[in-house]
């Protein structure tokens, strides 16, 4: 439930319904809103919840208390009403602009990973991606260079200025990848790793979340909910695509994901078109898709020769087609300005499968 404080509460009616919240043996997390504080109420309520509505709504400075029950809480946008907006050094995601993360699957070497960021960056890309510790399929594949490209990622943040990307596959990894990388991103193999979600929820560094192959977008919601309860509200939606009965494309890019996450949730979306088709020349037109729908951003592989790559050479696609892309992006991306945030009108109610609830 929500407990919505009146504009004129003071600090000690606020600090006892939290006392009130607590001596429930729940947790209140505070959302300091344009003119008013809301308070969410997270744990089991179980019966007493009648019973705790009636006795937070007599306390002073509480406007109402508004129950809900979709399982996320604080990733929903009845508690934060705004778009929740990242920032990265220099660069903004989910306040509009165009984010674009762009770089190798994998990190090769020092002189590829330069290659390619310097033609990225060239063209206009604003996080530059590169992995490091890479989760393959099959255990023989090339498996990334580990703390090593760590550190040729960090050169490339020092020599542009631009933040890097980079994922974390393991919770003894956190602390080091976070001691080089600007976002740490959970890919999709790991996105209801729950031990994984929770220590990347007690770092500093915002959390790029990729949609499991498998996951419903509440199961994908709920995962972001152990990011954030953990204490770390600085999470970003990527939808990658999932795995459906279609085998021409790698998995299925669920565009309708894109403004459907922006009515239900805070915040920011990218799409991934390269995991999502698996197909080089689908990168482009997904691309324009994803911000035609109203994605915050994308994120591409790009490498100087596909062919030559060892890790997902058939979905990333070269610097050049990279520049090209970025020119049709920003044109698409000036047209659909109102999409960007809830596309809904305000205050309307929120209706997933039919059902109305709240």
């Amino acid at each position: 439930m929500f407990v919505v404080m009146n504009a004129a509460a003071s600090q000690a009616e606020a600090n006892a319904v939290k006392s009130l919240i607590l001596a429930e043996g729940l947790v209140p997390y505070d959302h300091v809103g344009a003119e008013r504080l809301v308070i969410a109420v997270v744990g089991e309520i179980g019966a007493r919840k009648p019973v705790l509505i009636s006795r937070l709504e007599a306390l002073g400075g509480v406007e109402s208390v508004t129950p809900i029950s979709r399982p996320f809480k604080l990733t929903s946008r009845e508690f934060h009403p705004e778009d929740t907006v990242v920032r990265i050094l220099d660069a903004v995601v989910g306040d509009g602009s165009l984010t674009v993360m762009a770089g190798p699957c994998s990190i090769e070497s020092r002189e590829q990973l330069r290659e390619t960021v310097e033609g990225v960056v060239a063209a206009g890309a604003t996080i530059i991606r590169g992995g490091a510790f890479k989760p393959r399929t099959s255990p023989y594949s090339f498996q990334g260079l580990g703390v090593e490209g760590l550190r040729y990622l960090a050169e490339e943040r020092e020599r542009t200025g631009l933040p890097v990307i980079t994922e974390v596959m393991e919770p003894n990894q956190v602390d080091i990848v976070a001691e080089y990388a600007d976002i740490l991103q959970i890919g999709t193999r790991n996105m209801q790793n729950y031990s994984l979600l929770t220590a990347v929820g007690r770092v500093t560094r915002p959390v790029m979340l990729k949609r499991g192959y498998g996951a419903t977008i509440e199961e994908w919601l709920m995962a972001a909910e152990y990011i954030v309860s953990s204490g770390n509200p600085n999470v970003i939606l990527c939808e990658r695509g999932i795995r459906t009965f279609e085998t021409y494309t790698r998995n299925t890019l669920d565009l309708a994901a894109v403004p459907l996450l922006h009515h239900l949730t805070h915040l920011p979306v990218i799409v991934d078109p390269s995991h999502a088709t698996g197909k080089r020349w689908l990168i482009k037109p997904m691309s324009l898709a994803g911000v035609a729908a109203g994605a915050d951003g994308i994120m591409v592989e790009v490498h100087p020769r596909p062919d030559e790559a060892l890790s997902d050479g058939e979905q990333s696609i070269t610097i050049a087609q990279f520049a090209e892309l970025m020119v049709s992006l920003r044109a698409i991306h000036a047209q659909v300005g109102d999409l960007h945030g809830d596309p809904v009108l305000p205050n309307a109610v929120l209706k997933v499968g039919g059902t109305g609830k709240l």
